[in-house]
């Protein structure tokens, strides 16, 4: 049985910072492209960084670029988000998933799991 689970979010104020982690069991984890997502009341969906399975390519949207860095220890099968210089804007659920595509993949319907999610707040 496969799962992600995340955990580390919080509130936090404008200009802090967060470190997530997402721990994988029941799956081949360096066989695996790992993605973080996030999704704010009211709005769809939407990836905050994509990574291949050996984390040697990586790719952030405009909005996180900078601010947020994804980093992997496969010898623990966990993936981590860190997160600085927080604008209330990135106030939301964030994921963690996992997919056996090849590559960068950046839509939903391609990760084969997701985690169950972490409360990001940011106050301003």
């Amino acid at each position: 049985q496969v799962q992600l689970v995340e955990s580390g979010g919080g509130l936090v104020q404008a200009g802090g910072s967060l470190r997530l982690s997402c721990a994988a069991s029941g799956l081949t984890f360096s066989s695996y492209g790992m993605g973080w997502f996030r999704q704010a009341p009211g709005k769809e969906r939407e990836y905050v960084v994509i990574s291949s399975r050996s984390g040697g390519s990586t790719y952030y949207p405009d909005s996180v670029k900078g601010r947020f860095t994804i980093s992997r220890d496969n010898a623990k099968n966990t993936v981590y988000l860190q997160m600085n210089n927080l604008k209330p804007e990135d106030t939301a659920i964030y994921y963690c998933a996992a997919t056996s595509g090849y590559g960068l993949v950046s839509i939903t319907g391609r990760y084969n799991y997701w985690g169950q999610g972490t409360q990001v707040t940011v106050s301003s």
